[in-house]
């Protein structure tokens, strides 16, 4: 009996481990009282490491893809929140009408404390215009081409209002001091390249929905409208003659005339403008007063 089990022994020492992986187990279940067994399972060590493999592989895809498409990703280091951005933006224009507000009070007050003083040599101030801007949203407008539309887009393309034109076709690069500097404006997949032949001066980036747009440098804004081509339309200009263009946005956060910083939110991505097939960044870089191709300036 020693002799024969010390052969299995030996036996078993000598088989290679990696076939022993498919050594077959049984998994009993049995009842503590009556031993009765209630589940049963054939087993070997490979089995489980597969298993357990595969349940590893979905649980780090499923941690993945909470964290990437899920608001969890705000509480990331390097993921701003947009939710924040938009209550600022909202607080903003609640305080402004509140200042308004109050002015317009302390007006009517002064107005009336000179009359019942009978102040005649005063003059008695006028009420500021009412300059209040009525937002609405414009998701469920649908627009129709007509010949006083197509008149007025003349007319706005020829006031060219903030974009410089190239002369010729020609468009050239001009050296800065800043260059090494430049913030990307969002992080996401270029879909479509500068092409100046074409009239596409600048790339389109998509991003995620209500992914917050970066100033690509410190400057100040010159530009922020909306157009029914290309919607919220946001520029900055910054120093050394040199333009950025961001346009199709959702919100835009700072008004014409703000001060911004390199890397600070201006607006949330989205499609506004006849010209956008979906969520997406357009964005132009000019210097010198033509464009140029913003991936050789900027790691996009």
């Amino acid at each position: 009996m020693s002799s024969s089990k010390n052969n299995s022994e030996s036996a078993d020492k000598k088989t290679p481990w990696y076939k022993k992986l498919r050594d077959k187990y049984r998994l009993i279940i049995l009842n503590e009282d009556t031993f009765e067994e209630k589940l049963s399972f054939r087993l070997s060590r490979l089995n489980v490491f597969v298993v357990i493999g595969m349940l590893a592989i979905i649980f780090i895809f499923l941690t993945t893809y909470i964290i990437a498409f899920t608001p969890l990703k705000e509480y990331i280091p390097g993921y701003s929140s947009t939710g924040v951005q938009e209550e600022l933006y909202e607080l903003q224009l609640k305080a402004d009408s509140l200042e308004k507000a109050f002015k317009s009070k302390d007006l009517f007050i002064n107005n009336m404390r000179k009359i019942v003083e009978g102040d005649t040599e005063q003059s008695i101030e006028a009420p500021p215009p009412n300059d209040t801007f009525s937002y609405k949203k414009y998701e469920n407008i649908k627009i129709k081409r007509s010949k006083a539309d197509s008149l007025l887009r003349i007319e706005y393309e020829k006031s060219n209002k903030y974009a410089l034109m190239p002369q010729n076709g020609e468009v050239t690069q001009h050296p800065v001091s800043i260059i090494d500097k430049f913030f990307p404006p969002v992080k996401g997949l270029i879909t479509n390249k500068f092409n100046a032949q074409s009239k596409h001066y600048g790339v389109d980036i998509v991003a995620p929905k209500n992914e917050a747009i970066k100033a690509a440098y410190d400057g100040t804004v010159i530009f922020s409208e909306w157009s029914s081509s290309t919607g919220h339309v946001i520029a900055l200009q910054h120093i050394n003659n040199v333009i950025t263009v961001y346009k199709h946005n959702s919100v835009i956060l700072k008004k014409q005339g703000s001060i911004v910083k390199a890397g600070e939110s201006i607006a949330i991505i989205g499609e506004s403008g006849e010209l956008s097939t979906g969520p997406h960044l357009h964005f132009e870089l000019w210097i010198g007063g033509k464009p140029v191709d913003p991936e050789k300036f900027i790691i996009l």
